[in-house]
């Protein structure tokens, strides 16, 4: 189908965007990648008044490092999932954001998509914002009183639905590096025709002496928002790094969750899904055999 008509503005800085997206008013949209956008857009189940491209913001584009070990990484909201796959500093300082990047829909949308979009999206069958979940990162928002950070477990509110104001942008992402003894996986479920997660996990965990020291689990499409599995990483805390100790802790990673039912799952069995997945990305994240 064919969109409603709108008006495009195309700018070249922060500025220059967010002034075009006060002049759409409340029904403005802000185009990323488009993945999202342009199909709802197609089937008219969004009209918006205004679209605000932002392909050609370069200075939202990119990965960069701050502090030392103990600084951060900054990744741009521009910056496109490929980008992110192939990047250096995120394969040294947070692999596991490239892992979950790597099972992004397939190679021409991961070339068209953005980091930065898919988070603001906040589907919760999308990969990315879970892994934000469990890393901790922090968002970057800008809009006409300066710039707001808002850290992830703040970011996301409801289905589809996040901290962003109707006159605000995502400009960054900024994600602590995690050094030395952490170890991080991704463990995907999902229909061999569908990229989307029927339930995801994002495991990062620290090994201190035999033991797993800290666990941070994010849960992918376990409720309408991404979730922490809570229950599970307060199980691992201290415990032995070994596999029955895993295990026993995965056997919690549903509890606080609320699964829909779906085409896809009913919710008892992306309830046992996550167990499943937890299991298998904490003792991968640990390094223990499964």
């Amino acid at each position: 189908m064919i969109p409603a008509a709108f008006d495009y503005a195309r700018p070249t800085t922060v500025d220059e965007a967010l002034q075009a997206l006060a002049a759409g008013g409340e029904d403005a949209k802000v185009l990323a990648g488009g993945q999202s956008l342009i199909p709802v857009m197609r089937l008219r189940l969004a009209a918006p008044s205004m679209v605000v491209d932002l392909t050609r913001v370069t200075e939202l584009r990119g990965v960069r490092e701050e502090g030392g070990d103990d600084g951060a990484l900054v990744i741009g909201a521009m910056t496109t999932h490929s980008d992110v796959v192939s990047d250096p500093l995120i394969a040294q300082h947070a692999p596991l954001i490239a892992q979950a990047t790597e099972t992004v829909a397939d190679r021409q949308v991961r070339h068209r998509g953005t980091f930065g979009g898919a988070l603001a999206h906040a589907d919760p069958a999308g990969d990315l914002p879970a892994v934000a979940l469990a890393l901790d990162a922090e968002f970057v928002l800008a809009g006409p009183g300066g710039r707001r950070t808002v850290p992830a477990r703040e970011f996301f509110v409801d289905y589809l639905t996040t901290a962003l104001a109707e006159d605000e942008l995502l400009v960054e992402v900024r994600v602590p590096k995690l050094a030395g003894q952490w170890g991080m996986h991704y463990e995907k479920f999902n229909r061999v025709a569908q990229a989307w997660s029927i339930v995801a996990v994002a495991a990062a965990v620290r090994r201190e002496d035999g033991h797993i020291a800290e666990a941070r689990i994010g849960l992918t499409n376990m409720g309408p928002t991404p979730l922490r599995a809570t229950a599970s990483e307060q199980a691992l805390a201290g415990a032995v790094a070994g596999a029955d100790a895993v295990a026993e802790a995965a056997r919690h990673a549903a509890e606080g969750t609320s699964p829909s039912d779906d085409l896809n799952a009913k919710a008892d069995y992306r309830a046992h899904l996550a167990q499943v997945l937890t299991r298998r990305a904490v003792s991968a994240a640990a390094g223990l055999q499964t």
